[in-house]
């Protein structure tokens, strides 16, 4: 009997040694276990991150955005020209609409747009509110083709340029990837904007060159 008794005792401790040493592997494998949900979490906080970079593109494009329908809005009361007063109004609407979009995009993240004019904009509306008939519409268009221009080069930058050529990469843009969330809503609105801005400055060029061959045979 006693013979059974220490038997017994032995496999109890036994037992016991045996499950103090699995008890660090199951701490370990519980640890594991909960790693890939905290980099995870990290990771997409990081993808929802708004650089200085993001910030600085909503605020550029958004003045230009805004310069474009004040603007356009002076000169549908001042051009001579039909197909000045046409592109002005071509421009209340079309910007109107752009940056209502790019308001949306950015909305989530809570990036401020433009809520007035810089200085740049707004000597250049001060010029042209002092400016009347053929002078203003010359003026006009010729600050149309400088600032659409300005805008295109922006938004090239938030494409992807690969495969493409020319007025191929303008017309049908494809947003430059990315892994966060906010540069790639960007860059979608940026792709999805493009085609209409760079419609913009091949009309805006043609109306200066006809205003330019009607001045020149004028005079």
């Amino acid at each position: 009997m006693k013979r059974i008794g220490l038997l017994s005792i032995a496999l109890a401790m036994a037992l016991t040694v045996a499950c103090n040493r699995n008890a660090p592997s199951n701490t370990t494998a519980t640890t594991a276990a909960n790693e890939p949900n905290a980099i995870g979490t990290a990771g997409e906080a990081d993808r929802n991150t708004v650089s200085t970079g993001d910030k600085d593109f909503v605020k550029d494009v958004s003045t230009a955005n805004m310069a474009e329908i004040e603007l356009g809005q002076l000169a549908a009361q001042r051009a001579v020209s039909a197909d000045v007063k046409q592109f002005a109004q071509m421009m209340v609407t079309d910007h109107t609409k752009a940056g209502a979009d790019l308001k949306q995009a950015v909305s989530q993240w809570n990036i401020p747009m433009a809520s007035a004019l810089d200085e740049k904009h707004q000597d250049l509306k001060v010029k042209l509110s002092k400016l009347q008939g053929r002078q203003f519409d010359h003026e006009y268009m010729e600050a149309m083709v400088q600032g659409h221009q300005d805008v295109m080069d922006k938004l090239e930058t938030r494409v992807d340029g690969h495969g493409a050529l020319g007025r191929d990469k303008d017309t049908n843009p494809v947003p430059e990837k990315s892994d966060n969330h906010v540069t790639s809503s960007i860059n979608t609105w940026a792709a999805a904007t493009l085609p209409a801005v760079h419609h913009h400055l091949d009309q805006a060029k043609m109306i200066e060159e006809k205003i330019d061959r009607s001045r020149n045979t004028t005079h």
